[in-house]
């Protein structure tokens, strides 16, 4: 798609557990709770991070976690009205902040026919439902409470088309589209191009899992998908000591940034937290040097950046140690999360000073299970002359001494500074004069960025 999305680094949240919300819906007639408003002292928060934009997990009225959806054109009683949204919305764009909201289109909470309709509209909702052979509605994975939309009807096309309009005119700038693997391809090309019309320069990624990405969005039309088989090789690399698997996995994420621009992360809301899944501190790091130096459109969750640790289990409630409720500001964070959060301040900057990493194409300049060393360079490779080479180079270490790595990769990295290092608890800081620049610590990590001639080192 190109434009503003080639800038966006996104902070993902779920208003409802962030803002700690009754975990079910109010009764009917129940006063509205104003919370909306309490996100904004998170803005600059995000801001100061290096993001760009905020991913709003469901805003609309649901039954209970927001992904069981009784109406897509009000906004969940829980955390307030349509004028709490707009409220909302200028106050992100005082901060230059765009906002992705969590369309829930492939299924709807078992409310959804009424969601207080009139008695006519009731009905005719209620034929949206899809059916099986058995004549029985059928649900979304199995979960009772989720009941999956007729895709095949021009009436839930039509009000897709209108749900996503309306919130694009108030100030939204994409939609993050849940369980889009479980929705045919041919649906979204029907719905989008509508969209589009109206709304030329929003932005529109699927959560897919598993399956064909690139023709997924080929037939679709979607600008993007999630990278899970990215986000998988990135913690299970690590944990096992195995970059064999990441090296793999950025030969296909290679194929993925060629058709489209995927959105990378290394936590979401539906997935064991990053410092949960490793068993070193150190490796957070790692993992965050990959996702900020690799082509895609990075996320963070909401909480990762400060170290939150929580383990998703496949039980009711499962989900809520991954989904905590926030405090009121920033001041309320622990001091112990602020080292994590500035790591991330440090190598999101360094995305945000060589934007064309976005489009960026990896190469593996060498691998052990132990060591691992890759060059990402531009898609377009020309450098404008007498300019700085585009291209970054990464080496990375998670045995139990120090590795150096071969000869061969000093030619790679003579033009270059150290634009961020690490060893075993250190943040990294400015560019660093080290001896040898090929011998890395235990548990360490470089990233050599171009030496711009007009530019002192480090800047």
């Amino acid at each position: 798609m190109g434009g503003w999305v080639d800038h966006a680094i996104w902070w993902h949240l779920l208003p409802l557990p962030f803002l700690g919300a009754e975990p079910v819906a109010l009764p009917p007639g129940a006063e509205v709770r104003h919370r909306l408003s309490r996100l904004e002292p998170w803005f600059d928060y995000a801001v100061e991070l290096g993001c760009s934009g905020l991913v709003l997990g469901p805003i609309f009225a649901s039954e209970t976690h927001g992904y069981d959806t009784v109406d897509h054109l009000r906004i969940d009683p829980r955390l307030g009205d349509a004028a709490d949204f707009d409220r909302l919305v200028a106050a992100a764009r005082q901060r230059g902040l765009r906002i992705l909201l969590d369309g829930v289109f492939n299924h709807v909470g078992r409310g959804f026919p009424s969601g207080g309709q009139a008695p006519e509209e009731e009905s005719t909702r209620a034929a949206w439902l899809r059916r099986g052979p058995d004549g029985r509605h059928v649900t979304f994975e199995g979960h009772d409470r989720l009941a999956a939309l007729d895709h095949d009807l021009p009436a839930v096309a039509a009000y897709v088309i209108d749900v996503m309009n309306h919130w694009l005119a108030r100030g939204a700038d994409g939609w993050r589209l849940d369980a889009a693997y479980a929705v045919a391809p041919t649906f979204w090309s029907r719905v989008l191009p509508e969209v589009r019309r109206r709304n030329p320069e929003a932005w529109f990624v699927g959560e897919m899992i598993h399956g064909d990405y690139a023709g997924y969005v080929a037939e679709s039309g979607l600008d993007s998908v999630t990278q899970y088989e990215l986000w998988k090789a990135i913690w299970s690399s690590l944990r096992d000591r195995n970059f064999f698997e990441l090296a793999w996995a950025l030969e296909r994420h290679d194929s993925f940034v060629e058709a489209f621009c995927p959105l990378t992360f290394v936590g979401n809301h539906d997935v064991t937290r990053l410092a949960s899944r490793l068993d070193r501190a150190e490796l957070v790091g790692h993992a965050l040097v990959v996702l900020f130096t690799v082509g895609g459109v990075p996320s963070v969750y909401a909480g990762d950046e400060q170290g939150f640790r929580g383990i998703k289990e496949e039980r009711e409630g499962g989900d809520d140690a991954i989904r905590p409720v926030f405090p009121d500001s920033p001041a309320g964070l622990s001091e112990s999360g602020w080292p994590v959060y500035r790591l991330h301040q440090r190598l999101i900057g360094l995305r945000r000073r060589h934007p064309w990493l976005v489009h960026g194409r990896s190469t593996v300049e060498h691998l052990t299970n132990r060591a691992f060393a890759y060059r990402v360079t531009a898609a377009d490779t020309a450098a404008a002359p007498g300019g700085p080479r585009s291209e970054v180079v990464v080496l990375m270490n998670v045995a139990d001494e120090a590795y150096r790595f071969p000869d061969g990769l000093a030619d790679s990295i003579a033009r270059m500074v150290i634009g961020a290092s690490s060893g075993p608890g250190v943040e990294p800081g400015e560019p660093e004069d080290i001896a040898d620049p090929l011998d890395v610590p235990a548990y360490g990590w470089r990233v050599f960025v171009p030496t711009h001639p007009t530019s002192p080192p480090g800047t």
